[in-house]
């Protein structure tokens, strides 16, 4: 509901799901890689990456090829084409732009500054939404998600207090707290939990690397592309 209501009134939407959809999208197009997002992992993922000529990631929980996860992605070798199926980043992405909004972006801690930074001096309206996750994945009712809230707040203190609603200087001031314990945080979060007992901690910890990435990655078309349209 909030993504519907805010996309239409913004110039820019900015996505953030840092475990792990947007913190995935970040690390695979630095390597050069071509992201497909998609709303779904129902099988119909298929069909549309043969039509796009491309590969299919596994889900976050699987171990084969590239996935969702992104230590999978550290070593995605440039020129991969590869759809990253997602109900969670993937899906708002879509929906910002089919919501209305012009550009679409997708955030994390890696690149939060940088993608702050290019929008902040601009005279556009800006909306970020923090994806949050669902409890039993896709199935389950919305949750909170606190490090989305970091990962906005990151992207958000680029900008001019002032100009802020009260939601964004709280995600700031979020930010502000956490950002000197940011690895211990991600650890210790309802996602990070999950992720580290399932295996994943590798990923939580690329996710946790803060301003290390200078993209901007932005939805064009049906594939993400690094800077602005």
């Amino acid at each position: 509901m909030g993504l519907r209501t805010l996309a239409p009134t913004v110039d820019v939407c900015i996505i953030v799901d840092v475990l792990s959809f947007t913190t995935s999208v970040d690390i695979a197009l630095g390597r050069g890689a071509v992201v497909f997002p998609y709303k779904w992992h129902d099988g119909s993922e298929f069909t549309f990456a043969e039509s796009v000529d491309a590969e299919v990631a596994s889900g976050e929980s699987e171990s084969r090829g590239w996935s969702l996860a992104p230590s999978s992605l550290a070593k995605v070798p440039a020129g991969t084409r590869l759809v990253l199926p997602s109900p969670n980043g993937s899906a708002l992405s879509f929906g910002a732009a089919e919501a209305g909004a012009d550009v679409v972006v997708a955030a994390c801690l890696r690149n939060g500054a940088a993608v702050g930074s290019v929008y902040a001096d601009e005279k556009v309206t800006v909306g970020v939404i923090a994806s949050g996750e669902r409890w039993k994945r896709t199935t389950g009712p919305m949750r909170v998600a606190v490090e989305d809230l970091y990962g906005a707040g990151a992207v958000l203190s680029m900008f001019d207090t002032d100009d802020l609603s009260p939601e964004a200087q709280a995600a700031v001031a979020s930010w502000r707290e956490a950002e000197p314990h940011i690895a211990d945080r991600l650890r210790a979060c309802a996602s990070g939990r999950d992720l580290i007992l399932k295996g994943f901690q590798s990923d939580v910890d690329l996710a946790a690397q803060v301003h290390v990435s200078d993209l901007v990655p932005t939805l064009e078309g049906n594939r993400f592309v690094n800077g602005r349209p």
